[in-house]
């Protein structure tokens, strides 16, 4: 085993354990724009309110808990309809070092600028990017960094289109401290370490918070958080 494999084995404890078998679960968490959440019993399904429109129906849902530094971050993922896009955010704060609910920060309400040009720090994987034509036609998940709407990493995307998805998916991203790691269903997918020079350096915690484009539909369940050893 390698020592950045060693580095990324779990403590025995999670920090966040959510099941999200129902929409109540989900009751303390923050949202920004027009989420629409409902169950099925068996996870958390969620899109847009408003799914017709342009530039409005997006919106992101923040955990509440802050989190710190070196996490693995699971969750479950099924697309249901499509077009549109899935994305998480993580060590995500307010700008000069101050919280990311600090009400002396401007409103946010979903718009994507607001997050990666606005007073968010934030780094961001967006997962599914399957809005636009050209997205679907060649298909990538990216890692971007804010301030600023920078592309820091860049990888094939395995995940299916809605019509073709069997069951749930299991993500995994790790944050440790200068790297990045994400893998679906045990397959690595993208690997990033932070060099220092945008932003005054790799991020430490901070919180996590799900965004989608409307009109996708997802279904999401077993959200963990877990410290690394």
């Amino acid at each position: 085993m390698s020592h950045a494999e060693r580095r990324a084995e779990l403590a025995e404890e999670p920090l966040l354990d959510v099941p999200a078998r129902s929409a109540g679960e989900l009751a303390g968490w923050v949202a920004e724009g027009p989420v629409a959440l409902s169950d099925d019993g068996e996870s958390v399904i969620l899109g847009s309110a408003d799914p017709d429109s342009d530039e409005h129906g997006h919106w992101t849902l923040w955990c509440p808990v802050e989190l710190p530094d070196r996490v693995a971050i699971e969750w479950e993922f099924q697309p249901v309809s499509e077009p549109g896009l899935a994305m998480i955010f993580f060590a995500a704060a307010g700008t000069e070092g101050r919280d990311l609910f600090d009400p002396a920060l401007p409103a946010r309400d979903g718009h994507y600028p607001q997050y990666h040009s606005g007073a968010v720090r934030a780094l961001h994987l967006s997962y599914l990017r399957h809005k636009w034509p050209e997205e679907r036609a060649f298909r990538t998940c990216n890692v971007r960094k804010s301030p600023g709407f920078h592309l820091v990493a860049q990888a094939a995307d395995p995940l299916p289109p809605a019509e073709d998805a069997v069951g749930f998916y299991r993500l995994r991203l790790i944050k440790d401290g200068a790297d990045v790691r994400f893998s679906i269903d045990d397959l690595p997918v993208l690997h990033w370490t932070d060099d220092g020079t945008l932003n005054g350096g790799p991020y430490g915690g901070g919180r996590i918070g799900l965004r989608q484009m409307a009109p996708l539909v997802a279904r999401y369940r077993g959200f963990r958080v877990t410290p690394l050893r």
